[in-house]
């Protein structure tokens, strides 16, 4: 894994993965909409949006042209919207599209060409347990995460004997700011205080626990690497036993 893409890069699951990753002696870009959170980091970077694919291309190049041939890509951005099912609009349900899985085409598009060239590569989605399962009240994301899970294992095969692999990690509730939005909403829609809302999250699994951004990572490490050769077009589930 000499260069990683991570999107979604400047806090969270994303952020821990790009410095894990740097820790290994790999290089590392990573990607999104803020400066700031980027910044941050302290680690080669470019602000883009994944829904523009002409921006996405653009930093692409810019990434390979500073830091070398990209060799895997992990398309972490994403974002989560709750609300009943009947009170959510189109614009809802085509905001979770655009950047949970067109977002996804996008950056594993633009490293595709340089991959085929090179007959090797990693496309990884940070997709979720809510591609493989449903849950109320957020409709539209869960929708959206099993158009990633259903994008991953297409080009899985479309891809197959090219050298270059493409799975999913998909956790189940992570320690992270995406966390603290779901629980405000528990929180606001049910007058419990926040750990009593951690709480109705932390039931779903099995282990009665959040997924650390530490776990996370180190499955991603594992499908980036060549002991991960055969895993092709995989779901690779942290859930504790959820699904």
């Amino acid at each position: 894994m000499s260069h990683v893409v991570i999107t979604g890069g400047g806090t969270g699951v994303g952020a821990r993965i790009a410095h894990d990753i740097a820790a290994r002696g790999a290089a590392v870009t990573i990607m999104g909409r803020r400066d700031a959170p980027l910044a941050a980091q302290e680690l080669p970077y470019a602000i883009c949006d994944v829904n523009d694919p002409d921006a996405v291309r653009a930093a692409f190049a810019d990434a390979a042209a500073a830091r070398g041939a990209i060799t895997g890509v992990v398309a972490n951005a994403g974002a989560a919207h709750s609300a009943p099912f009947d009170r959510m609009t189109a614009q809802d349900v085509t905001a979770m599209l655009a950047v949970n899985v067109t977002g996804v085409f996008n950056v594993w598009q633009a490293a595709l060409e340089g991959m085929k060239q090179a007959g090797k590569g990693r496309l990884i989605a940070v997709a979720s347990t809510a591609g493989l399962k449903g849950y109320p009240y957020v409709a539209g994301y869960v929708a959206a995460k099993h158009g990633v899970v259903g994008l991953t294992r297409a080009l899985a095969v479309e891809l197959a004997r090219s050298g270059i692999t493409v799975n999913a990690v998909c956790p189940g509730f992570i320690d992270t700011p995406l966390l603290t939005h779901s629980v405000s909403n528990i929180v606001q829609a049910t007058g419990k205080n926040e750990e009593e809302a951690k709480n109705i999250l932390k039931k779903s699994n099995p282990q009665n626990r959040f997924v650390e951004t530490a776990e996370v990572s180190a499955a991603v490490q594992y499908l980036l690497s060549d002991a991960a050769g055969s895993v092709n077009g995989h779901t690779l589930t942290l859930s504790g036993g959820e699904v």
